[in-house]
């Protein structure tokens, strides 16, 4: 009886042993081997495992796919205007870091290596800019922000795949003081606009009264001819409607027949 009991002890501690000697590292994941709770440096990698001995050597899951962690920043510009932004930052561990991560870090490398290195890079780039150039140039400075988080996680096995920032909130005074300056940009150019257009205006009524002097001056020229003609003939007429039908009596050497220049010009004409 005792034997039985003894063989079901150890066929039921045998296959205790067994099942703890078999395991699967997931998808996405590593697996590093610890023995008695310390890394031994051996890494497993996606699948199924066989590890001996049992309960000795354990196994601890690293994820190294891609996470993302959001998180408020606030800083000081250049001009020491406090502001305000949300960082989103997509991450991922370095499969041929996850020894060291586990040794320095276990699983707390969000709250003591990303949190406070997202926070040092916003300080540190946003003091490089002014307010105004936080707005103007935010493409400028999320790129600026992003390198600086790079080389900060870096040196820990972490790797930046992404990273966002949404607008930058500054004080109720500060946004009044750039909502002042926009609107008199704007006022400025509207002026601008205004100005231009009398000029055209102006310089097209210069052109038309021009235009309008030189009709005026051809026109004038052409009824000032035609009245010449005209008073000559009116002139001539009044001669011949006066004319008694006698022809002098002496005509000079040279000199024109009285009334035949009329018949003349008509004729010519």
């Amino acid at each position: 009886m005792i034997a039985s009991i003894t063989v079901a002890g150890l066929v039921v501690l045998a296959a205790a042993l067994l099942t703890a000697s078999f395991g699967q590292v997931p998808a996405g994941h590593r697996g590093v081997v610890l023995m008695f709770g310390a890394p031994t440096g051996q890494v497993l990698g996606e699948g199924f495992y066989t590890l001996l001995p049992p309960y000795i050597k354990t196994v601890e899951l690293m994820s190294v796919q891609v996470h993302a962690y959001e998180t408020p920043a606030e800083a000081a510009s250049r001009d020491l205007q406090v502001v305000k932004t949300q960082v989103t930052l997509n991450y991922a561990l370095d499969p041929s870091a996850v020894v060291r991560i586990y040794r320095d870090l276990r699983h707390e490398y969000v709250d003591r290596i990303i949190k406070p290195a997202i926070q040092e890079a916003v300080k540190a780039t946003t003091a490089r800019f002014t307010a105004e150039e936080l707005i103007t140039k935010r493409p400028e400075v999320r790129d600026a922000i992003e390198s600086s988080l790079s080389q900060r996680l870096n040196r820990f096995g972490i790797r930046v795949i992404a990273m966002s920032i949404t607008d930058f909130n500054f004080s109720e005074a500060f946004n009044q003081a750039i909502e002042a300056k926009v609107t008199a940009q704007q006022q400025a150019l509207k002026a601008e606009r205004d100005l231009q257009r009398v000029k055209l205006e102006a310089q097209q009524q210069i052109e038309r009264a021009k235009a309008e002097a030189e009709a005026l001056r051809i026109q004038k020229q052409n009824v000032t001819a035609e009245l010449v003609r005209l008073r000559q003939i009116e002139a001539q007429i009044k001669a011949i409607e006066k004319w008694d039908g006698r022809l002098p009596t002496v005509v000079t050497a040279g000199g024109p027949v009285p009334l035949l220049d009329v018949f003349d010009n008509q004729l010519q004409r």
